[in-house]
């Protein structure tokens, strides 16, 4: 029997979906004990030091046991789930670890589950299910099967997942006896509207079977949100509304990305010593430049934006000055030149600040650099931005200008020798043509690591950033 069960039951375990990383916090279980699973299905989502990962199950059965709670910090290798992969074979389960957290059981009324059916029920909105165990889930954004209204709606409300709620009761976001009713969302959607601060039930849902899309949460926040598109592509993500605290100090826990953020920048700040010079710049011809781009054909289906033509300054900059693109080798007391720039991109999202880069940044043409911003950002705003998107990065662009801000003195990404801010680009007097004119002004700093980037190479690589912003011409000249 000892060996029937330990067949029958499989623990999954927390891998290691960073590099090195030794740790990751469980935000949310997308099932419970008795959900259906299929090799490939989600079910949970951690958070790691870097990033928010969703986890597949690799295994086909039914969810045996949830062995730590939401919250809870476990560390790699440590089992996080067991799942029965032969249900109904007779074999005794197996005895549960005591979890460190147990999950908090969703109450469900008695009436209602009552009128749950038997069999296979859906564990995500939006994710089909079938009889058979060993057919494999459908893909995002398949139709749901028909389920028994009650039981559909007990089992998404125990998953914190919304499905339709049975004919002849309240609308979403109502609740009554024997009733559980929630705004229809999947769980990347509801927790997209977590981060933008949007109430779903404050929604009118356009999807399918009455569910809440991510245009309808972006719709929603379309007016408060639309300034600071279309000033810069990078922001902070909309913080949700904020109610006075009862007391008088609220504690926060450091922990995920927000923790290894901190170690990180203290870990540059006193390793590589650092230095800022500044540069103030009419930007007028750039502006005009980012104006006619949005109309030519070649840039269609692309944002156009100053970050645009700012990014490929510094990497024009970049490659007419080749040894600001290196990193320090403490260990091999060497300076790494690279031949290849993966441009990071500083963004502020609600887990902390990321810098997800864009890989081979010096090879692609003006249309790809577009796109590749584009995606980047809306990656990170989703809050769906992939350890792997965070390596490897080599030099980084920090748009503080978003905020209003003049200009700042920024940390250098580890591993990195260089990083640039950027400055709000406002409407200034300045003298053109010996005339004192409004012009559109803005102010570069640009910090470098001092002991392989000397006083002479900064201030080369900031005035030729300067200079490509001032007479973008020569980003055709000097590329």
């Amino acid at each position: 029997m000892t060996a029937d069960t330990s067949a029958r039951y499989r623990e999954f375990k927390m891998p290691d979906v960073g590099e090195g990383l030794t740790e990751a916090e469980i935000l949310k279980w997308y099932v419970q004990p008795g959900d259906t699973v299929v090799d490939g299905q989600v079910v949970c989502e951690v958070e790691t030091a870097k990033a928010a990962v969703e986890l597949p199950i690799p295994y086909d059965g039914v969810v045996h046991a949830l062995r730590f709670g939401e919250g809870t910090t476990v560390d790699v290798g440590a089992s996080i789930i067991t799942v029965d992969v032969a249900p109904g074979s007779g074999s005794p389960a197996p005895a549960a670890a005591e979890p460190v957290a147990e999950p908090v059981a969703q109450q469900v009324a008695p009436e209602a589950e009552a009128a749950e059916p038997k069999g296979r029920q859906p564990v995500l909105v939006g994710y089909g299910v079938s009889e058979a165990s060993t057919k494999r889930r459908p893909r995002r954004g398949a139709a749901v099967p028909e389920q028994g209204a009650a039981a559909a709606a007990i089992q998404a409300e125990m998953n914190g997942v919304a499905s339709a709620p049975p004919a002849g009761t309240p609308p979403a976001g109502t609740l009554s006896a024997g009733t559980l009713s929630r705004p229809l969302a999947k769980p990347p959607v509801r927790k997209l509207a977590k981060d933008l601060g949007v109430d779903l039930a404050t929604i009118t849902p356009t999807g399918p079977d009455g569910i809440i899309t991510r245009e309808d949460v972006h719709a929603a926040t379309a007016p408060a949100t639309a300034p600071a598109v279309a000033e810069a592509p990078i922001s902070a993500v909309a913080a949700p509304t904020v109610t006075a605290p009862a007391g008088r100090e609220t504690r926060i826990p450091v922990k995920g990305v927000r923790k290894a953020t901190a170690a990180a920048m203290v870990g540059s700040a006193f390793t590589a010593p650092h230095v800022t010079e500044f540069v103030t710049v009419d930007v007028t011809r750039t502006m005009k430049l980012v104006d006619e781009l949005k109309s030519d054909k070649d840039m269609a289906g692309v944002r156009v934006n100053p970050l645009l033509l700012i990014a490929k300054a510094l990497l024009v900059a970049i490659k007419r000055n080749p040894e600001v693109n290196a990193t320090w080798d403490e260990a091999a007391q060497e300076i790494v030149l690279k031949h290849y720039v993966n441009l990071g991109i500083a963004a502020a999202t609600p887990r902390g600040l990321l810098v997800p880069n864009i890989k081979d940044a010096h090879d692609q043409t003006l249309p790809q650099l577009a796109q590749s911003l584009g995606e980047l950002v809306a990656t990170a705003r989703e809050g769906k931005t992939t350890p792997a998107a965070m390596r490897g990065g080599t030099v980084t662009i920090t748009n503080v200008g978003v905020f209003g801000v003049d200009t700042g003195t920024p940390i250098l990404n580890p591993g990195e020798s260089a990083i640039l801010a950027v400055g709000a680009i406002k409407l200034q007097p300045w003298v053109h043509k010996g005339k004192v004119k409004p012009r559109q002004v803005t102010t570069l700093a640009l910090s470098f690591d001092h002991r392989l980037v000397d006083g002479a190479l900064g201030s080369m690589v900031l005035a030729d950033v300067a200079a490509v912003l001032e007479q973008p011409k020569r980003l055709i000249t000097w590329a």
